[in-house]
């Protein structure tokens, strides 16, 4: 079989390297892939972007799954989008993509199915953040709402700290904030937890640090 393969960090490389290893796959293009994935893969230079340009190269080269790596396409909908044309895309859809994409979508379904999770705030502008911010207890922690590859958070310990991390997310340092979101501080490890789903079954594959 043929396998696509969207990115070009090194998520993607680790990847290409495992599928490379199954007997069932022929040919792996990665899209648009990095120096290390040009080793074991077909390197296209393809805007992730352009939905319909990958559509298109994956149904001429008889691609038979494509797998997803960064959150910003799914996140926009490229799985929902694939999977009209019938082309198999390991990736969530865009539903599923706002826990990634949107750090209040997935407080507010932790507080709905009562999942524990740190106390928490959501604030529309500046004068509402920083008037909490004078009430509040610190440490705290202050996050963008939005996608910001791996940034957008902040440890503030104490206000001055804290008024700058709101000024610089609703200033649009990590793009458009229409929310911003405040939660206490919690003391302890953080680590991801990795399940699949397939809407009936799930598994569990892993945990990472």
């Amino acid at each position: 079989m043929k396998v696509g393969i969207l990115g070009s960090g090194g998520r993607e490389h680790s990847i290409c390297q495992i599928i490379k290893k199954s007997d069932k796959v022929d040919k792996i293009y990665c899209f648009p892939g990095n120096a290390g994935t040009s080793q074991i893969a077909e390197n296209v230079n393809l805007d992730l972007e352009n939905f319909e340009k990958i559509k298109n190269f994956v149904i001429e080269n008889q691609i038979d799954l494509v797998v997803v790596g960064p959150e910003k396409p799914l996140v926009e909908g490229l799985t929902d989008y694939l999977v009209k044309f019938k082309i198999k895309v390991f990736g969530p859809n865009k539903i599923a993509s706002q826990l990634e994409g949107s750090k209040i979508f997935t407080k507010q379904l932790c507080k709905k199915f009562n999942i524990p999770t740190a106390n928490f705030g959501i604030f529309q502008n500046v004068k509402d953040a920083k008037q909490f911010l004078k009430d509040t207890v610190f440490p705290i922690v202050i996050k963008a709402d939005n996608l910001a590859s791996g940034k957008g958070v902040y440890i503030c310990d104490e206000i001055n700290e804290a008024v700058t991390a709101v000024e610089e997310i609703f200033g649009g340092k990590f793009g458009k904030a229409k929310n911003l979101l405040i939660e206490e501080f919690l003391k302890g490890e953080e680590m991801s937890f990795f399940t699949i789903h397939d809407g009936k079954k799930f598994k569990y594959f892993g945990s990472a640090q």
